[in-house]
């Protein structure tokens, strides 16, 4: 999401006056040395005026224009509203089928089949009905005690066995990745069942039938734990099809047409978020930044895909929205005695503040000071809380922590790893992404908003990795852009190792703060459920973003777009 910096000296550069064409931008090339590499930009200069003063130098992110217009979004199609009855009507039918049969599952293997496959099918409901249920027949920790027993010998220690448990080591394997820190038992779990599961397919001994082989191969590309859910849930359904991996084959069936008819869902909010958009009309007014109004909502269809969660979907895309136009004009395009004022106004929150800003940073705080206040009147006229407090510091902290990243760039500092990760995990955005999301629960009271800063912990943890995750992604642009150090580089200077070295770190870094965030994944309220869910999804959605393709989200022409084409526009052939 953050269109990150790395880091460096100060920049020489020679630009000519301005002062006959004060419209017109002129292009000047500006040259760094870092160490033995030669890093040459292209920024845009502007005269404000027809004096001889120069306007602050722009530096640009080149990124592309978006791949969406709101005319394209307007024109989704939707399922005719007699075709939605019908579907409805069949999939209570089909809901009620399921149910009978969770209930009737009463051994440990078969209920774990059943969870895991609802689960992937994104029958979320029904998944949570079958864990309760199963929950309440077997004794806390039955299903891992199953699962290990199943691979240890009468010494406790792990052991291969033959070619037809593989799913049981499929189902281990995923298992092992909710592993928390001290748990040596998982750990040694996912050793013995990834050893095995990749012997077993390299030998070629994994069965085609019932879609296994493909199972197994994506399972080691990346665990079930770290993947963005709704993804998963596609990929799934289209692994299924043709095979008798599903059985009953009726829920199938009902995955399809639940994820249709939640997908015209989807439309409706794209096509309204597309209309508030579009009538801002920052784009037009302010071309530097990244219009990105369907990435921004793909990440909340990765923090919360539920249908009952649509308030929350359509305030964090407009969130996000603006995230990523005060980042930019943190990043890229604000001079650093421009961005002082912006901050001090942000703190400030009064409007009156803003005469000392120039013209598109006014714009960009009336929206935000406009976004923040119709949000806040709206839970305040639902449930007579006041969310405005709280947002507005979630604001100001992030700003701040702009601010500060801003000011390592234009003054060539490289800040140590931990230095850098305090103020990184808030910069990144998802503190302000979670306490928007916390807002948005329909399950709110005033004594969970005071309880609010107890999640300090998990808030951390999830927006440590989220920062890592874009870090790993984004490396290789920002070094060509020549930005401010984040964590790989940070730790290169730190220690005077190589790049290699410290991706090695980085990725140790993330194994580290999954263990903390699976300990975290605790609760007793729904409202605590749904906001730690939210937690644990932002990384598995920046991993999506920010681990196919470096960065997924500043160019989001690649697998971005497949999936925004896959999960909102394109229905699953029933």
């Amino acid at each position: 999401m953050k269109a990150e910096m790395a880091t460096g000296q100060v920049m020489s550069i020679c630009a000519p006056m301005i002062s006959i064409l004060p419209h017109r931008p002129m292009i000047v090339a500006a040259v760094e040395q870092r160490g033995r590499r030669t890093f040459r930009r292209t920024l845009h200069v502007r005269s404000c005026s027809g004096t001889s003063h120069v306007a602050p130098l722009r530096r640009s992110g080149n990124y592309h224009p978006s791949l969406w217009t709101d005319k394209s979004v307007q024109s989704l199609t939707s399922t005719s509203t007699l075709q939605k009855e019908e579907e409805r009507e069949r999939i209570n039918v089909l809901k009620e089928q399921t149910r009978k049969l969770i209930r009737e599952k009463q051994q440990v293997a078969e209920q774990l089949q059943l969870i895991d496959h609802l689960q992937q099918l994104g029958l979320g409901a029904e998944g949570r009905s079958a864990c309760h249920i199963a929950a309440l027949q077997a004794p806390e920790n039955e299903w891992l005690l199953y699962l290990f027993e199943r691979f240890r010998d009468e010494k406790g220690n792990f052991e291969a066995r033959c070619e037809n448990q593989i799913r049981g080591l499929l189902s281990l394997y995923e298992a092992s990745y909710l592993e928390k820190e001290g748990e040596t038992l998982l750990k040694e779990a996912m050793d013995f069942a990834t050893k095995q599961l990749k012997g077993f397919l390299e030998e070629g001994s994994v069965p085609e039938t019932g879609g296994l082989r493909e199972q197994v191969a994506h399972a080691l590309q990346l665990p079930l734990n770290w993947r963005l859910e709704r993804v998963q849930h596609r990929w799934f359904i289209e692994a299924c099809r043709g095979d008798d991996t599903i059985n009953p084959p009726f829920l199938l069936e009902f995955a399809k047409l639940d994820f249709n008819l939640v997908q015209d869902m989807y439309k409706s909010e794209l096509r309204e978020l597309s209309r508030w958009w579009s009538g801002l009309g920052l784009v037009e007014k302010l071309p530097f930044f990244r219009d990105r109004l369907l990435e921004n909502y793909l990440w909340t269809l990765g923090f919360t895909y539920e249908p009952e969660s649509w308030r929350c979907r359509m305030i964090q895309a407009k969130s996000i929205c603006l995230i990523a136009l005060i980042d930019d004009i943190y990043d890229v395009y604000g001079a650093l005695d421009e961005l002082q004022p912006f901050t001090d106004a942000v703190y400030r929150w009064d409007l009156t503040a803003m005469d000392k800003l120039p013209e598109y940073m006014k714009l960009s705080f009336f929206a935000l000071f406009n976004m923040v206040h119709e949000e806040g009147y709206r839970v305040m006229k639902e449930t007579g809380l006041d969310v405005v407090p709280g947002l507005k510091r979630e604001w100001r902290d992030q700003c701040k922590a702009f601010f500060e990243e801003a000011k390592w760039f234009h003054h060539g500092q490289t800040p140590k790893l931990n230095e850098y990760l305090e103020n990184a995990w808030v910069s990144i955005g998802g503190p302000n992404i979670l306490f928007n999301a916390y807002c948005m629960s329909k399950d709110l009271t005033g004594e969970a908003l005071k309880f609010y800063p107890n999640y300090h912990e998990i808030t951390r943890s999830s927006n440590i990795l989220f920062r890592l995750y874009d870090d790993m992604g984004t490396f290789t642009d920002e070094i060509e852009r020549g930005d401010v150090a984040k964590s790989i580089q940070c730790y290169m200077h730190e220690k005077g190792v190589s790049e290699e070295v410290a991706r090695a770190k980085i990725r140790e870094l993330m194994r580290k703060y999954w263990r903390e965030l699976n300990g975290s994944l605790t609760w007793d309220s729904p409202l605590e459920g749904y906001f730690k869910n939210i937690a644990a999804n932002i990384p598995r959605t920046a991993q999506f973003f920010y681990d196919h393709e470096g960065d997924g989200y500043g160019k989001a022409d690649g697998e971005t777009k497949s999936q925004i084409i896959l999960l909102l526009f394109e229905p699953i052939q029933i």
